[in-house]
């Protein structure tokens, strides 16, 4: 006995031994740090992301995705909700912009029931699975658990049924057009969608197929007075379809869907995605291409919190612009236009606000996937052949959505930074036809102009160097802030193509920030054709001569120039003192224009970071303003406090809007511990590495490894750098030497080193030079 005990403790022991190499030799599965519920405990007062928990593969054509609310609102998820009433195929961008081309599946047993808020059934996040790859829900009421995985541009559902004698899948083709039509012989479903919400031509339809492993006991459909017929084939404003099952206890029914922009048949192609995979299989590979695109960056840190974070995070960003191409019978990849209604050749992306994403998720495809970059330009390319104008706003054609000329700063920093393989010239030619024209606008099928193409004000903003507050054009500082910025992208576009005189236009129009400079009050203003200043003013209102902002946001968004703001401010402490001022004075707002409190605002007061409003993108890039004016260590303090106070792979885990990837990249890259400020110069000023070590695989597959010894939560301060053994003394890094592979080591420590990386002649590039004292 003594014997058997003492071979059981030596067991025991040697499993104790072995146990963490065991665990450590099993590689993490990226794919499931992410939280797809992340941000998803929003609605339209409040925003902690305004997120759905999107089922697709990395810039899928289609989305799947549970909903709890009204399908055809903005907020179709909302993680609050107890009850699910259909899983949709979902291209919704935002939910401002709404959803498009969208149906929708569901199952039930027992009487059948068809409206959304009827059929409905309870369901609890306990039993609730959410990944990129996969969803997994129990629907209660009726004893069913409904799974979905993706492909691009197909899916697999997977229903597991009760015995019944009456369980039921409904095709919910939703409001806004729709036909259905059911063929028994065939078990499967076809028919199209054509809701949405704008930006489409009259020929516009979502063609979808939907096969079936069952033959069908019933079949009936539903026209848009929710009656019931045997009628197989339905057309008009609602319509959808249901087909039933007489089922075993635990009998599960698998339906394959796939859709098309092209046609019927396209649809049916499509289907081909998924071959003959079983749902684990199709699972398995959706799993595999997350982990491909997720582990191209590898993170290795003790903080599981901050890994799940920062994949969650990753995973957002790699949704949008999402593919609208497809490719057909003979393997050529072909494109339903949203802009002229034809069918072309080449690629097509969509779902994209500029305004937002060319800050930082654009600037992640230069730096790690110009591949892809490559593909979305040649996509920019046949938007701007088929319809006349660069986009801006997207969803799936132009949407009169936001401000600016942004198209410019991503097609721009593309080029500038080694991206090819797109018509160049062709592109170039639309930043000018958009940098010098406002009137003539296209209008779309009810009449309205396209504001979101073109420049409003150009004629005013290039005969007096801003848009005036009186000519009825809203918004006018902030759009002269950032035509200025666009102005600069498009001079260093010119100059590399050997356009010298427009390189020396525009290089002027990108100083024209200065113009709507108020030195006495010390902020950005509204501004008069007379050149006087609007009055009354004060930097705390929200809106009106600015875009979701006030004042003291905007009055940072000069990125080609960040010296020339130093200078006007009056010198390096002027301006840090300015930067300081935004986290130390109250969150107070005037919301006079508005006439109510947007939720940006209210997303601003409640973290009690001062005037600093994180969950809009016009001041996201301000923290990173310190490294121009010689004090680092502010930038590496606000950086993690951000990233440590405003993010979490939780429902309301992000601080506003999330916007197409957007608010994502930015802690992508501030994880990393850099951030690209200015437009077409490959820098990324340097903010605070979140992690112990990273790997970056880089374009070619060459390896960038980023080290930060004694990291920790406190440790937040750069002590020292050096790049591939060599020290290293500026508070920005180069696309080139990133690229190139190699290793960069921060040392970090508890209290902040003022002299590294703090000499002015390092500080990163600027148009204006330091001003003399």
């Amino acid at each position: 006995m003594k014997n058997l005990v003492a071979r059981l403790l030596l067991a025991v022991a040697s499993l104790a031994l072995t146990a963490p190499a065991m665990a450590q030799e099993a590689p993490e599965a990226l794919a499931d740090l992410v939280n797809p519920l992340m941000g998803t405990d929003s609605d339209h007062e409040l925003s902690y992301g305004n997120t759905y928990p999107a089922v697709a593969v990395p810039w899928g054509m289609n989305f799947w995705s549970p909903v709890t609310g009204k399908p055809g609102s903005g907020w179709g998820y909302m993680y609050h909700d107890k009850k699910i009433n259909g899983i949709k195929q979902t291209h919704q961008p935002s939910p401002w912009m709404k959803d498009y081309a969208a149906f929708s599946l569901f199952a039930e047993t027992g009487p059948v029931k068809l409206k959304e808020d009827e059929r409905a059934s309870w369901f609890s996040h306990k039993a609730e699975e959410s990944h990129p790859y996969g969803y997994k829900v129990y629907l209660a009421d009726y004893n069913v658990t409904a799974e979905v995985t993706p492909t691009n541009r197909a899916a697999q559902f997977r229903f597991t049924f009760p015995k019944s004698d009456d369980a039921h899948i409904l095709l919910d083709g939703l409001a806004g057009g729709s036909m259905v039509k059911i063929e028994p012989e065939k078990r499967r479903i076809i028919g199209y969608v054509r809701n949405n919400h704008g930006g489409v031509p009259g020929n516009f339809r979502n063609y979808f197929v939907a096969q079936f492993d069952h033959d069908f006991s019933i079949s009936q459909s539903w026209d848009e007075a929710w009656q019931l017929s045997n009628a197989l084939t339905r057309e008009g404003a609602h319509v959808g379809a249901v087909v039933s099952f007489r089922t075993a206890d635990g009998e599960q029914v698998g339906v394959k869907v796939a859709s098309s922009f092209i046609s019927p048949e396209q649809a049916e192609r499509n289907l081909e995605e998924l071959g003959s995979d079983s749902f684990a299989e199709t699972q398995a590979k959706a799993k595999a291409a997350w982990e491909a695109e997720l582990g191209r960056i590898q993170v290795s840190d003790p903080n599981l919190d901050n890994r799940r974070t920062f994949y969650s995070a990753m995973y957002r960003m790699l949704l949008f612009p999402r593919m609208f191409h497809e490719v057909d019978g003979s393997g050529k990849t072909v494109h339903y236009s949203p802009y002229d209604g034809k069918v072309h050749d080449g690629p097509m992306f969509t779902d994209n606000g500029f305004w937002d994403t060319w800050r930082a998720v654009f600037p992640y495809f230069v730096l790690v996937r110009p591949d892809l970059d490559s593909q979305i330009m040649q996509g920019l390319a046949n938007a701007y052949k088929e319809g006349g104008w660069l986009p801006e706003w997207m969803s799936p054609g132009q949407r009169d959505v936001m401000i600016g000329s942004n198209s410019t700063n991503i097609i721009a920093d593309a080029y500038l930074n080694g991206v090819r393989g797109f018509d160049v010239n062709t592109l170039y030619e639309a930043m000018v036809k958009n940098a010098t024209t406002s009137a003539g606008r296209p209008r779309n099928a009810k009449g309205e102009v396209l504001s979101a193409v073109g420049r409003e004000g150009v004629e005013a903003y290039n005969r007096l160097g801003y848009v005036p507050y009186d000519i009825g054009i809203n918004e006018s500082a902030a759009r002269t802030l950032e035509y200025a910025t666009a102005d600069f992208s498009l001079s260093r576009l010119a100059a590399a193509l050997g356009k010298s005189k427009d390189a020396r236009l525009y290089a002027g129009h990108a100083q024209n920030y200065r113009n709507v400079y108020d030195a006495t009050s010390g902020w950005m203003r509204g501004r008069k054709q007379d050149g006087s200043w609007m009055a009354p003013f004060t930097p705390y209102a929200w809106g009106d001569a600015f875009t979701e902002g006030n004042a003291m946001h905007y009055s940072f968004s000069a990125m080609q120039d960040v010296q020339g703001l130093i200078n006007l401010s009056g010198g390096d402490k002027p301006f840090t003192d300015k930067l300081d001022s935004i986290f130390t004075l109250p969150p107070l707002f005037d919301d006079a224009y508005y006439g109510a409190v947007i939720h940006e605002t209210r997303e601003m007061q409640i973290v009690n970071m001062g005037q600093y409003a994180h969950g809009n993108q016009p001041i996201q890039h301000m923290i990173y303003l310190y490294d121009w004016a010689g004090q680092p260590w502010k930038a590496q303090a606000h950086a993690r406090d951000v990233m440590a106070r405003l993010y979490s792979a939780t429902p309301d885990g992000y601080p506003g809007d999330e916007d197409n990837g957007q608010t994502s990249a930015w802690y992508v890259f501030s994880a990393l511990g850099f951030y690209p400020v200015t437009p077409g110069v490959g820098q990324y000023a340097i903010g605070s590495p979140l992690f112990r070590k990273v790997q970056v695989t880089m374009p070619g597959g060459k390896a960038l490894t980023i080290e930060a010894e004694n990291n920790g939560p406190k440790n937040v301060y750069i002590q020292s750098a050096s790049f591939n053994g060599t020290p290293y003394t500026r508070p920005w890094l180069s696309r080139e030497m990133l690229q190139a592979g190699g290793t960069l080591r921060f040392v970090m420590g508890p209290t902040p080193n003022p002299q590294w990386a703090s000499a002015k002649a390092d500080a990163p590039f600027s148009m204006s030079a330091p001003s003399k004292p």
